[in-house]
């Protein structure tokens, strides 16, 4: 999609001063560089001084190993997966092709690639997916596990191939900071899994081409740092790519000053990022998890090379981990809030590795594990090698005391999500946060007072997801809109104003009234009730109760303010077939081959309809993951509000 006039001028109404200034300094500098690139400085003597330590591999996990080497063989084979679209090409990858579309992205100077245009580029995620280098990492590793040689041999010949095709400020790899510092990121851990390999070093520290991109990845990232408010989980990649690098490859003259830069940078952002409860400011759940992977992962360069961080940075780290711990269901599924795009910091596991055990995993290695933390039973490659760089919080002499939470948070107060517990692994998570992060809110979804809910892992009321960012506005604007979650919306307005794909320019205020969150396991009622304004005059509020004794969880919308059309929406997860019949639905699926039964009470002043698999305009789908969309049933419910109209659902669970 390209951009109109219109969305520069509502970009433009939402930065300061201090961000136009430093906008203003990038497009300078942008219209310099294209006529100056110059070579990296001379580097001689250069050698790699953070390999993992003796014994590292030999505390993989075997099924993980195994998973692992199985995925090695499937991308020696050319086979990959990357948002729901198959590739076979990738023995010998076409780095600037998009599989999804055809299109092949035009070559140029970087600054002058139209990325967001699909009709000109192609699929942007597809093409970037690929040079992010993740898939080598997972080669890389597959060598150290086993010592054979094909695997470190085919890495090379990727990095000779994409460093020659690539070559610096040329193209659309040299477009967006994110990318070139997770591919920095990359390189480093492939430089280190491939360090019993004899070639390691010549296709690396030996290798003036290698060199050269090292440089300039690096000058660049330290040019054009993300800004004010564009100042998201991009800045925290920029930073963790830069420091790793000038940790591990710190060859260059300006390798100290890089260095230092950008971890003053990591320590202020991931403050920045991050509330004081330890969720993620921009509340979408996978950013959570990727900014989570690279702090751990910077952390590990650090220690590695013997640099101080500061104890700010091990703190942050240390309550994401608790506060991932503390949201996650009875499978270790964290709350699906936001956008997701499928981005990872590191990735040197195989399918079928659990991203959130993983991090749990390694959470409980390098913080300690606090005896309310569920327990984690799957294994995963990264904990080792990670924990083998990392010193234990408990043994870093520059980590102060902190108090962790004695019992297993349910209000997350400064973030607006509260869990509510039940018995059966019911699980429902209530929304009554900010609308997002920094003034654009770039990966925010308009959801203010939005459930999910769970039944033993299952998605029964389900948050839908995100499927796309680029090149299909209908869905774009449908999976981050007010219908498209459980919540209620007013005269087909979403409660938030989108000013673009990534922007918000007006944002809905919600403030939490009630947060009871006793057990209802322990036989009583948890509570919840929140109200926001982004109806006004009118004002929705809801009050959810979860009740132990009968297994039932109860929602009461309360619009007041004058008559206005509504529709209340209600996603059920893919596994979950509903029978509707007037204002009741009977919801069945399976579970762990046991058949599991609900039923939906649904407010009887409103027409009910069942909705699933529509395109024209989309309504009734759930996506799984970037670039992945199912048909799932979504029951809408459509009426009046008029003075203080309330609208009571319940939904009971078998026993």
């Amino acid at each position: 999609m390209t951009m109109s006039a219109g969305w520069y001028l509502r970009r433009l109404s939402r930065m300061g001063p201090r961000e136009v200034g430093g906008r203003v300094g990038d497009a300078v500098r942008r219209r310099r560089w294209r006529s100056v690139r110059p070579d990296s400085p001379g580097v001689t003597g250069a050698r790699f001084t953070s390999p993992l330590p003796a014994a590292t591999i030999a505390a993989v996990p075997p099924d993980a190993a195994k998973r692992l080497i199985t995925e090695a063989d499937r991308l020696m084979a050319g086979h990959v997966e990357f948002f729901g679209v198959v590739r076979d090409d990738l023995a010998d990858p076409d780095w600037w092709y998009d599989p999804k579309t055809g299109r092949r992205a035009p070559w140029g100077y970087a600054f002058d690639v139209p990325y967001r245009d699909e009709d000109a580029v192609g699929d942007i995620k597809q093409i970037w997916e690929l040079s992010r280098h993740q898939y080598l990492t997972v080669l890389a590793a597959a060598y150290a596990v086993t010592g054979d040689e094909r695997y470190a041999e085919r890495v090379a010949e990727h990095l000779r191939s994409w460093w020659a095709a690539n070559a610096p400020l040329c193209g659309v790899h040299w477009t967006s900071g994110i990318e070139l510092g997770i591919r920095l990121l990359s390189w480093v851990w492939i430089r280190r899994l491939l360090d019993g390999w004899p070639g390691a070093a010549a296709l690396f520290e030996g290798n003036p081409v290698a060199l050269n991109q090292i440089w300039h990845h690096q000058r660049w990232l330290a040019a054009f740092p993300s800004r004010g408010s564009s100042a998201n989980n991009h800045v925290i990649a920029e930073a963790a790519g830069q420091f790793a690098a000038a940790c591990a490859f710190g060859w260059f003259p300006s390798s100290a000053r890089w260095r230092a830069d950008a971890l003053r940078s990591l320590d202020r952002q991931l403050r920045a990022n991050t509330f004081g409860s330890g969720l993620n400011r921009e509340l979408a759940t996978e950013y959570h998890g990727l900014v989570l992977e690279l702090g751990l992962a910077a952390v590990a360069e650090a220690d590695a090379a013997g640099v101080p961080v500061p104890a700010s940075v091990r703190l942050v780290l240390l309550r994401m981990t608790d506060a991932l711990a503390a949201v996650v269901d009875s499978r270790l599924r964290p709350p699906r809030q936001g956008d997701a795009d499928d981005g990872h910091g590191l990735v040197v596991d195989g399918p079928g590795t659990d991203r959130w055990a993983s991090l749990l995993t390694t959470g409980e290695a390098v913080f300690g594990r606090l005896a309310w933390w569920p327990e984690v039973t799957g294994t995963d490659v990264r904990t080792a090698l990670l924990a083998a760089l990392v010193r234990p919080y408990a043994k870093d002499g520059t980590a102060p005391a902190v108090s962790r939470p004695a019992s297993r948070p349910a209000t997350f107060a400064d973030a607006g999500m509260t869990i509510l517990r039940g018995p059966g692994e019911i699980w429902c998570r209530c929304d009554g946060g900010p609308h997002g992060f920094l003034s654009i809110a770039a990966h925010a979804h308009a959801d203010a007072l939005s459930l999910e809910v769970r039944h033993d892992g299952v998605d029964v009321l389900a948050d839908p997801g995100t499927y796309c960012y680029h090149g299909q506005p209908e869905w774009r604007r449908y999976f981050r809109s007010t219908l498209g979650h459980n919540t209620l919306q007013l005269d087909g307005a979403d409660q938030s104003v989108s000013g673009g794909p990534f922007l918000w320019t007006r944002h809905a205020a919600t403030r939490v009234l009630v947060a009871d969150t006793s057990d209802a396991s322990d036989g009583g009622t948890a509570r919840w009730c929140a109200e926001h304004d982004g109806y006004r005059p009118s004002v929705h509020r809801r009050r959810v109760e979860l009740t132990a004794a009968s297994r039932e969880l109860t929602v009461v919308d309360e619009v007041r303010g004058p008559r206005r059309a509504v529709r209340l929406a209600f996603h059920l997860g893919p596994a979950i077939a509903a029978d509707l019949a007037g204002n009741r639905a009977v919801l069945t699926w399976t579970r762990d081959g046991e058949d599991r039964s609900a039923v939906l009470d649904l407010p009887g002043q409103l027409s009910w309809r069942a909705h699933r698999g529509e395109s024209e305009p989309p309504l009734g789908w759930y996506s799984a993951g970037f670039g992945r969309k199912e048909p799932a049933t979504t029951l809408v419910g459509t009426g009046f509000a008029d003075g203080a109209e309330r609208f009571t659902t319940v939904l009971g669970f078998g026993g």
